[in-house]
């Protein structure tokens, strides 16, 4: 896993981008909205494209994603990208492991949940440096949730 420092120095020397307290992935991306059409995005290809992944989550009678599992990853997408911090003010600390342990995680299932986010941020007009922040960053906690070989 690449630390922080390595990161900034890897999109620094690919004309990249570093965000900024007041220059945030969230402004990037478009704020509020624009985020909750990424997640929108993200799990619609999640519903279509990958099952199996899907069935992970609290699903609706026709087999989508459901609106309240939308709308708590809109909240933390939205603090976790430095926009508002309104995941926390209802829920508390993200405490990603801990919340994910009970769910298996191993390659193939990281793989299609990047697969699915690519997908959704394919859909965002982003300069290259940002895209390539925000693919690292996503590959990074990906990578990190995994609990399984």
């Amino acid at each position: 896993m690449v630390d922080a420092t390595s990161l900034v120095a890897t999109l620094r020397t690919d004309g990249g981008w570093t965000p900024s307290l007041t220059d945030t992935p969230f402004a990037r991306l478009g704020g509020a909205d624009a985020v909750r059409a990424l997640v929108e995005t993200f799990y619609d290809a999640m519903s279509s494209d990958e099952p199996a992944l899907a069935k992970l989550h609290r699903c609706d009678e026709n087999g989508r994603v459901d609106t309240v599992t939308r709308e708590r990853f809109g909240l933390f997408l939205m603090g976790w990208l430095g926009g508002p911090q309104d995941y926390i003010a209802k829920y508390g600390h993200p405490r990603l492991r801990m919340r994910h342990s009970h769910v298996p995680i191993d390659l193939a299932m990281r793989d299609a949940w990047l697969r699915c986010m690519t997908k959704a941020l394919d859909q965002c007009p982003l300069e290259q440096a940002v895209r390539h922040y925000l693919d690292f960053r996503f590959q990074e906690v990906a990578d990190f949730l995994r609990n399984q070989p």
